[in-house]
């Protein structure tokens, strides 16, 4: 008999796309008034389905629409997406999402994703040129041989830097570029690639799961709480503490019954085709020449200045894209590489992350279709009339699990803080605690189910390793639930405890 194989990500992410389109049929439609800021014209736009009113930026403009935060985010520019305004809902006539409208979605998500698209072809290409002067294949095989006997430190040292990355700058898409370099060291250390693919996406996961400083979860969302970011930061930094521990553990955990018996690997059977992709090197005796080490140095200073760029000056995608595109230039002078090979090279690097760059903008196609098809709005007044007359930790875990239904839908933690922020923060006023809470679940909500989103970056991520989305559900749902308890609990806790 036939074994049946699990669909590609392409395919999951279409079908996601259709029962999408369906729900445009089945609820109804709806609509809240929302509010931007006109920094040129110095006035607040409100903006409804059929008209849009000038108003002026004033606090007291705010007040009226009952949007609790200061007038100084929108004028800094801190606040620049626009803000749903409570009390605003109103269904309206329908506009559901029919064949025309499904087949054109991926292409609107596309397009609409080409910041990202392009930063991961970009990024593509450069691993490509880096491939070809052997600076990773020396690399790898000097790690290697340093860490032998201690792999187990690589696990803890990536799991615990991405995870830093993510509580604090929002470390998330950028992680797609560490796949192709920090597989082939596992590979090297005998671990399987489940170990390097969970370090990288736990590790971030968790980060931005318990974001502390994050200025596109964290501050975003308690600005548009109308709270000051550093309310509630103790509780989520201590449980960024927890959370990171625990992945660190279960990904030691699996990591060691693999190598004490590579064919307890949930993908054993692709050992070879995965090894064959990121062309591991039996040999040891590859040399780090003074070159290669150089070369070396220039692709880690990339990644420094994108980190810093992002952290400090505010970069976005086309700078980041940018130091990644000087950055191949200048290895390939580097390592003296001829005009033709240079670009032949580059573009074939870049074709090898394709793939990716297509599931990413299906992955925005579910939005587009949701956002065009008048049903966001719809789900988000729906889940926030849901919570009437709950006690604070019933309340606090039914908020967690709305956000994890949410992100499903709104995969973006910026977008999703600045749309329902300020209808579900003021939910917290009738229950009896601190808006702190309400951001907490949101984060804690959207952090849970990242970790299997399929509109999110798993599945992008899950495309560059080669392993398939029913591979990683096997690895990742004990932890998981795990952490669901554990959050809950958390949840609870810190309501009363802080």
């Amino acid at each position: 008999m036939k074994k049946i194989k699990f669909p590609t990500a392409q395919t999951i992410l279409l079908i996601i796309c259709a029962f999408s389109a369906l729900l445009t049929w089945l609820i109804p439609a709806g609509k809240y008034d929302t509010l931007v800021f006109d920094s040129e014209k110095g006035v607040f736009n409100q903006i409804g389905l059929t008209k849009t009113t000038q108003l002026e930026a004033s606090q007291s403009t705010l007040e009226e629409l009952n949007v609790k935060i200061p007038i100084e985010k929108f004028t800094s520019g801190d606040i620049y997406k626009p803000i749903a305004i409570p009390g605003t809902y109103k269904e309206v006539t329908a506009n559901p999402q029919g064949p025309i409208e499904f087949i054109m979605a991926p292409v609107k998500g596309i397009i609409q994703g080409a910041d990202i698209i392009f930063l991961v072809l970009i990024i593509g290409g450069l691993i490509g040129i880096m491939n070809k002067t052997g600076a990773f294949d020396a690399g790898i095989s000097k790690m290697a041989n340093s860490l032998k006997g201690h792999e187990y430190v690589l696990i803890i040292l990536v799991t615990t830097l991405v995870s830093i990355g993510g509580t604090t700058f929002g470390l998330a898409e950028e992680t797609i570029a560490f796949y192709p370099i920090l597989i082939p060291m596992f590979l090297a250390a005998k671990y399987d690639a489940m170990v390097p693919l969970a370090a990288i996406y736990l590790g971030t996961s968790i980060g931005t799961m318990c974001s502390t400083i994050n200025p596109f979860s964290t501050i975003i969302a308690s600005d548009s709480a109308g709270i000051s970011w550093t309310t509630g930061l103790i509780p989520r930094a201590i449980f960024w503490v927890i959370g990171t521990t625990i992945c660190i553990l279960y990904i030691l955990k699996y990591a060691k019954k693999v190598k004490n018996d590579p064919q307890l690997s949930i993908i054993s059977d692709q050992r070879e085709e995965i090894s064959t992709l990121f062309a591991i090197k039996s040999t040891s005796d590859l040399k780090l020449t003074p070159r290669l080490l150089f070369i070396l140095a220039v692709f880690a200073l990339c990644f420094i200045i994108m980190i810093l760029g992002v952290s400090i000056f505010g970069w976005w995608f086309e700078e980041m894209t940018a130091v990644f595109l000087a950055g191949a230039i200048i290895i390939g002078f580097i390592s003296k590489m001829k005009e033709v090979e240079f670009v032949e090279t580059f573009v074939k690097g870049a074709s090898d992350l394709l793939g990716v760059a297509l599931i990413i903008g299906i992955a925005r196609g579910v939005s587009v279709l949701l956002d065009e098809g008048l049903v966001s709005d719809t789900l988000l007044y729906h889940a926030s009339n849901v919570t009437g007359g709950m006690n604070k930790g019933v309340f606090a875990n039914v908020m967690l699990f709305i956000y994890s239904g949410l992100s499903f839908f709104i995969p973006s933690s910026s977008g999703m803080a600045v749309l329902t922020m300020p209808i579900m923060s003021p939910l917290a006023d009738n229950v009896g605690f601190g808006r702190e809470v309400i951001v907490n679940c949101y984060q804690y909500g959207m952090g849970l189910f990242a970790f299997i989103n399929p509109t999110g970056l798993i599945l992008a991520s899950l495309a560059i390793v080669k392993v398939g989305f029913d591979r990683w559900l096997r690895f990742c749902l004990p932890l998981l639930l795990i952490l669901m308890i554990i959050t809950m609990l958390w949840l609870i806790a810190s309501i009363y405890l802080f």
